[in-house]
């Protein structure tokens, strides 16, 4: 199969996180900790702050805003009560965009919780009769947010009211569930829409990936690992101007878009958990450095020579050449370097150029390399996603951003294995870990994570 893509955009999905992982080398790994689904050893004790997935996309049913999305709390058993699951009140938790290329934020939405919890000395239980609504009495505890925006100009407070979805504790207790859904969207000034609280796991993928790359022989695949599982979401509609540079989307459409985590500790508030591309600490990031990996903001990145050599130098070709016989790409990979820090600029090939460099804004100066995800705002919605992104020819897709249905395991074995270089996908690793979608359908409107399960995951 003909790529009908810039092979080295591709070759920058297996590679996400190499360059900002080498870079942790003179950190201390004490000074924090890592993101998504549990793969680094401090942050697998503290489930609540852990950052399992980020995602940015152009809204499919309002194309002059963009949905940006942070998940928490890995592997939520729906059935896990009496407390069930919730926020951190002695954190912050932000989703941040650098719109000028700097690595730095130029707008931050931050949220912080605070608990209402009625139980006392009375009850054990999280509800003591059918919830009908946010605000019945039968719900004991729930939890509110404060919402601010913090810009170069200053922070604003956006709404200090939200209401937390809560956790759902079944069909008796939370009978019409998509009602309290509809009641925890809190709408936004200036035209956006905020959402805090349960939802399905929307990462899908069979996580067999780590017994020797499924088996050994890919025989261990198709198997949905996450299917039934919940998360604690935050989400975001914004009007595209929001988050654009100088407020100009047909000028500056780029933007990159990470989330973080900052724990209160007696020496203040502490970043112990960055997320920004997928899948960057379970496979790049050596075993030694991945609890030092969110103390890194974005614009230290590229601060140590030993950046280049992890991007040039890859693990997990060697991986699939040592299990699979896939033969590695050649190396060093040069091409890395710029691909991935900057994103993808007209030199790069003969892709369309504006895909998702921060070069390309025209208001912007001097780039400064990063890890991100990265957002081109101006390629709108396609009629007919394809899970497999850009290497599928769907512009809208990963790494232009990360919508909910894009396939990135798939996408990043292909990476690693050599199909951007060769311009052909790997019929060896066509089928994939065959989890090909979600368990459940995504919503047609905000904030499209499907809602949370009631069922345990060992009734399935």
């Amino acid at each position: 199969m003909e790529l009908r893509t810039n092979r080295r955009v591709l070759v920058a999905l297996g590679m996400a996180g190499a360059l900002a992982a080498s870079s942790l080398a003179l950190l201390r790994p004490e000074s924090g900790a890592a993101s998504s689904h549990r793969e680094a050893p401090m942050i697998a004790g503290d489930p609540r702050n852990d950052n399992t997935d980020v995602y940015a996309f152009v809204s499919p049913d309002k194309p002059d805003t963009v949905t940006l999305m942070a998940n928490f709390i890995p592997f939520e058993e729906p059935t896990g009560g009496p407390n069930f699951y919730q926020f951190d009140t002695n954190s912050r938790y932000s989703i941040k965009i650098d719109n000028n290329g700097d690595a730095k934020p130029d707008v931050t939405y931050q949220w912080t919780f605070r608990n209402e919890d009625r139980r006392g000395t009375s009850s054990f239980l999280y509800n003591n009769g059918p919830v009908t609504s946010l605000n019945d009495p039968n719900l004991l505890f729930k939890q509110r947010y404060t919402l601010k925006k913090i810009t170069h100009a200053g922070t604003r407070t956006l709404t200090s009211s939200g209401i937390v979805a809560p956790s759902n504790t079944g069909p008796a207790s939370m009978p019409r569930y998509c009602t309290l859904r509809a009641q925890s969207i809190k709408t936004l000034p200036g035209g956006g829409k905020a959402f805090a609280g349960q939802a399905d796991e929307a990462f899908f993928a069979d996580l067999r990936v780590f017994d020797l790359l499924y088996g050994g022989n890919l025989s261990e695949v198709g198997q949905d690992t996450f299917k039934g599982y919940n998360v604690h979401s935050l989400a975001l509609q914004v009007p595209k101007k929001d988050v654009a540079l100088r407020g100009n989307v047909g000028r500056n459409s780029v933007i990159g878009v990470w989330s973080t985590v900052d724990k209160w500790s007696p020496k203040g508030y502490v970043q112990v958990s960055r997320l920004g591309q997928p899948l960057v600490n379970e496979v790049v990031v050596p075993a030694a450095l991945k609890d030092a990996f969110n103390a890194l903001p974005p614009h230290k990145d590229a601060d140590v020579p030993a950046v280049v050599k992890r991007v040039t130098n890859p693990e997990v070709p060697k991986l699939l050449e040592a299990i699979y016989g896939l033969k590695a790409p050649k190396t060093p990979r040069t091409d890395l370097v710029e691909i991935f820090l900057t994103g993808i600029a007209k030199a790069n090939g003969p892709i369309k150029a504006d895909l998702n460099s921060q070069i390309l804004n025209k208001d912007a100066g001097k780039l400064r390399p990063s890890e991100m995800l990265r957002l081109n705002m101006a390629i709108p919605p396609t009629a007919g996603p394809n899970r497999l992104g850009v290497l599928a020819g769907d512009l809208q897709g990963f790494p232009n951003g990360r919508r909910l249905g894009d396939d990135v395991i798939d996408i990043a074995l292909q990476a690693m294995a050599g199909a951007a270089q060769t311009g052909k996908l790997v019929d060896a690793l066509a089928a994939g870990d065959k989890v090909n979608q979600n368990d459940k359908p995504f919503t047609a409107q905000f904030p499209y994570i499907p809602l949370p399960g009631n069922t345990s995951v060992n009734a399935r």
